[in-house]
């Protein structure tokens, strides 16, 4: 990502449905604007016709139980239920039709589903505090989606409008209930088509045969995507029963149907991981409920690549589908105007980062500078460093490479550098075992704290009216929380979070920092190079030319993320020579 444009803006913290991302909002709003006399030109085309699309849910049953309240953290509704384990973290099973699903999703995360929704609308407010823009990214919002609901499965409109029931009337002025819910569902992918893709990178790996302990699969995968704490405290572990397709578990939060990361009954997996795309004109098919139709509907990788085929995205994806039946991995690379599969054929381990790897990319201009300049091939060399020195992957290795926390060749990059596999901000991490029905669920901070063990197996062997009313871990599996978090190390890592929010701001409005305390910063973080380099935009901010020299010297020797980040320090360094 740009480091210009990091302090275009008081708040650094990215705007909460564009997941995946920390670039300022100046790009963002320069696009937008771009759009401003395109949207009072053809406002009409097709917008209208959107914002009144109500999906036909006469077919489906629609009567549910009222919703009984037990304790503040266990919500009943019939045989379905809501309630938190030890570890903060909710799980939420759910049967039914489509509309019944949504309706039973609504009522019993509706307190979990209203608060995200307002994180979402505070950080919409705190980061374009202007009404006029705000306005502006709604018009633009509306004509961007105005083919959505042409593109999504009328049993996923259903169950989004049947969660809509219960969506907070405090936000209409955005957009009507149900068509906010839809906003949100293609939020991510036009969080990285309106910032071209400037990721925080998401990383996952599979092994099988003998480069595990049993001979069975194991995958693991972090989902990289920071909204601040707040959001992140609130995660929600569906298990649903559809009366149509398999059974399946997923990992997101209150107010979203779609899929980042699952398994269902018949050991099939899906995860996500951006890659590089076009900036698109007009949103079809998000991401996330490709994903789940596959999840819902496909035990294989066959059944699974035909699904992805037969719907229509808009930004560039890696599907990393793994599969108890054909025992491998494949990564299904899907984008507006290509299609490939890349599968390993003399391997056991599959990985990927946030680049394609298949034929059908090989001349993709976009993919190879992704490829050059991102940090997405670090963390894949990363991944196959770990993975070659265990050559028996067991769940407990998996959880560990999801944590590392250095670079290449054990070197120390500095807590939060986007190269390594841990960059300490991820929403969860996740390891399944397919064949086993085995999942494990981190829970906060990061991934850092106790994955939790669920057999889906047990949950889904069980009978209606079992009263099961309860965390549906398996605590003797757990694997325990990283030391890490006992340590000196990481209550300086987030002391310099803090600090760094506050030295970003005073950058951004001409404020003034002591000079100790940008040391402190430093010491805080000594391997990092974005430590040195705000120190050193703060100095050059100010005039103090040789100080901002010395800090920018000292962040070109260190691991930098990308290449137009190592280009912005080269260039302040020319500068400030000459």
């Amino acid at each position: 990502m740009s480091l210009s444009n990091r302090f275009c803006l008081v708040q650094l913290i990215p705007f909460p449905s564009f997941i995946g991302t920390r670039l300022g909002w100046c790009t963002i709003l320069q696009k937008i604007q771009l759009f401003g006399v395109l949207l009072l030109i053809l406002s009409s085309c097709g917008v209208k016709k959107s914002l009144h699309d109500i999906p036909n849910v006469s077919q489906y049953e629609s009567e549910i139980p009222e919703r009984t309240k037990r304790n503040d953290s266990t919500f009943t509704l019939g045989n379905d239920f809501l309630t938190k384990n030890r570890q903060g973290q909710w799980e939420l099973y759910v049967s039914g039709n489509p509309y019944e699903l949504g309706l039973k999703t609504g009522s019993l995360t509706q307190e979990l589903f209203n608060q995200q929704e307002k994180i979402f609308v505070k950080k919409i407010d705190e980061l374009v505090p202007s009404k006029g823009k705000q306005k502006l990214l709604r018009k633009f919002l509306a004509w961007f989606n105005r083919k959505m609901y042409r593109n999504i499965d009328e049993q996923y409109k259903a169950e989004i409008y049947g969660m809509s029931q219960y969506a907070s009337k405090d936000f209409d002025y955005i957009a009507k209930p149900y068509q906010r819910v839809m906003y949100f569902h293609g939020a991510h992918d036009i969080g990285h088509a309106l910032q071209d893709l400037a990721l925080v990178g998401c990383s996952s790996f599979a092994a099988w045969g003998d480069h595990t302990e049993d001979g069975k699969m194991i995958i693991g995968r972090n989902f990289d995507f920071y909204v601040g704490d707040e959001f992140a405290k609130n995660k929600i572990i569906t298990f649903v029963e559809p009366d149509q397709g398999h059974k399946f578990m997923s990992v997101a939060w209150g107010g979203f149907i779609g899929v980042l990361s699952g398994m269902n009954d018949q050991g099939l997996t899906v995860t996500i991981n951006a890659g590089k795309s076009k900036f698109p004109l007009v949103a079809k098919t998000p991401i996330s409920l490709v994903t789940r139709e596959i999840l819902q509907y496909a035990s294989t990788i066959e059944e699974a690549i035909a699904i992805a085929k037969k719907r229509e995205v808009f930004v560039s994806e890696s599907i990393f589908v793994g599969s108890a039946k054909d025992k491998r991995a494949a990564s299904i690379e899907v984008s507006p105007h290509n299609f490939g599969v890349y599968e390993v054929e003399s391997s056991n381990q599959l990985i990927c980062s946030n680049h394609f790897q298949s034929a059908a990319y090989v001349n993709d201009k976009k993919n190879q500078k992704h490829i050059l300049e991102s940090h997405s091939q670090y963390r894949y060399e990363r991944m196959e460093e770990l993975l070659d020195e265990k050559p028996k992957i067991t769940p407990k290795i998996a959880v560990d490479i999801l944590r590392d926390k250095k670079g290449l060749d054990e070197k120390h990059i500095g807590y939060g550098n986007e190269k390594a596999l841990n960059q300490l901000l991820a929403h969860h991490g996740i390891v399944f075992q397919p064949e086993d029905l085995k999942v494990w669920v981190s829970s906060n901070p990061y991934q850092l704290g106790e994955f939790v063990a669920y057999d889906l197996k047990e949950i889904f062997g069980k009978k209606d009216g079992d009263g099961r009313v309860k965390s549906m871990s398996e605590d003797e599996l757990n694997i325990p929380k990283d030391p890490f978090v006992n340590t000196l190390a990481y209550q300086h890592y987030m002391d310099y979070r803090k600090l760094r929010k506050q030295i970003v701001d005073e950058i951004s409005s001409d404020g003034h920092v002591g000079q100790n305390l940008l040391q402190k910063f430093i010491l805080l973080n000594p391997d990092f190079w974005e430590a040195y380099y705000l120190v050193g935009k703060y100095n050059y901010e100010k005039g103090y030319d040789r100080l901002a020299l010395n800090a920018f010297l000292e962040a070109e020797a260190k691991e930098i993320t990308t290449v137009p980040d190592r280009k912005e320090i080269e260039h302040y360094i020319r500068k400030l020579k000459r």
